[in-house]
């Protein structure tokens, strides 16, 4: 018998067919004689229609109400398959956030876990009990509602698998597992049977949709292993994320991620002297916008040209702060490109074989796609392409490092 947390995404409890089968896939487990936690989403379209809502009467409405609102989607649904796994003659019973309590920070729409109260959940799974919880949400010390922000539901999942100490958390979503790359892409692009967290965690970042960074980072630091599973097909294993050290074949390249919302900023004629990159970063980040990608050209005229990648909606936002800092350092000029893309390898096979960089840029080459960035990890490459040769460039990289071939074992 097996201690089990299942979270479900908004498009596997989109509708009430799709509800009626999360619950007969839960009662398979239940018969196999495993305790279970599950953790749903709102059904896919309501956080965003909930939204809209708030935004009719508020363009900017108060965050703590949009908690109070949001997280009623979830609570829907933690009814509806409540009602559903009753209806199959198991006994259920469903959770919000603050019934648990999952304790949060007060950080309203983007809140933090920082304690879960287990212990009427394990009392209920003891008397043979299925535990539907909603994600996403919690309370605060003034017993406020909060949300955990964009990809709270899966955060929710590892959190609880955290706290009961699971012997695994499964994701279930409309993919059957974690691909080298986006399939619609490269068709040849091959389901990954395990992946390990530092690679998963690095694609989760660079682009990859499949799971949440935050997720990611939770189970990494809580031990927590992770399987990723389609919630529409009953066959296959999907894909397991665990340590480096549990997997017998490394192959040097994992997987390859891509994100079109990109910006690239340049501001030009910059005096050439100690502390200049801190006064043209400092305001980025006062203005909260986050800086990505990095690179510094030394002129020749004793100027350098200091670059640097923004998500593309804030790109109007930051060259409004670099053209008060051009004025305040004595720069020359300030201009911006959002017709770009970032694409990336990843695989922790690279600290231990050499000339993979060689590789990549010798297929971009091939491609005639010209590299505006470069940025390096241990265990990844990012570069800036033109966002029209973004897809050409993933192929010839998946193409280039093999990826639709099966690794050898070690």
């Amino acid at each position: 018998m097996a201690l089990i947390v299942q979270k479900y995404g908004g498009t596997s409890v989109g509708s009430i067919d799709r509800i009626r089968n999360v619950a007969e896939r839960v009662a398979k487990f239940k018969m196999l004689g495993h305790q279970v936690v599950v953790v749903v989403s709102a059904m896919s379209g309501e956080t965003n229609r909930l939204i809209g809502l708030a935004k009719e009467i508020n363009k900017d409405p108060d965050p703590r109400e949009m908690d109070v609102l949001l997280s009623t989607g979830e609570q829907v649904t933690i009814a509806l398959l409540t009602m559903a796994l009753k209806d199959l003659g198991l006994k259920a019973k469903s959770y919000t956030g603050w019934q648990i309590p999952m304790s949060t920070d007060s950080a309203h729409t983007k809140a933090r876990i920082e304690h879960i109260d287990d212990s009427a959940m394990r009392a209920d799974l003891e008397q043979g009990y299925v535990v539907v919880v909603a994600g996403f949400q919690g309370i605060d010390a003034n017993n406020d509602i909060t949300t955990l922000g964009r990809g709270g539901s899966d955060t929710t999942g590892v959190a609880m698998a955290a706290a009961i100490k699971a012997d695994e958390c499964q994701i279930y979503t409309d993919v059957d597992g974690v691909y080298t790359t986006d399939p619609r892409i490269v068709p040849e692009a091959r389901k990954l049977d395990t992946i390990t967290f530092e690679e998963m965690m690095e694609l989760a970042s660079l682009g990859s949709k499949v799971l949440q960074i935050r997720s990611v980072e939770f189970a990494g630091k809580y031990k927590v292993k992770l399987r990723v599973l389609s919630s529409f097909e009953d066959e296959g294993e999907g894909t397991l994320i665990t340590f480096e050290e549990d997997s017998m074949e490394q192959p040097i390249i994992t997987g390859i991620a891509f994100n079109r919302d990109e910006a690239k900023l340049t501001i030009l004629g910059v005096p050439d002297k100690p502390g200049v990159a801190g006064h043209i970063v400092a305001p980025i980040a006062d203005a909260n916008i986050d800086v990505d990608m990095i690179v510094q050209n030394i002129g020749v005229d004793g100027t350098t040209d200091f670059s640097f990648t923004v998500h593309r909606s804030e790109m109007k936002k930051a060259m409004e702060v670099l053209e008060m800092v051009k004025s305040a350092i004595g720069a020359r000029d300030v201009k911006g490109d959002d017709k770009i893309a970032k694409v990336s390898i990843v695989g922790v096979g690279m600290r231990t074989h050499a000339g993979v960089a060689s590789t990549m840029f010798k297929a971009l080459a091939a491609e005639n796609i010209n590299i505006k960035m470069i940025s390096t990890s241990e265990i990844k490459i990012s570069v800036i392409v033109e966002d029209k040769y973004m897809e050409l460039a993933v192929r010839a990289l998946h193409q280039a490092f093999e990826l639709d071939k099966e690794p050898s074992a070690a």
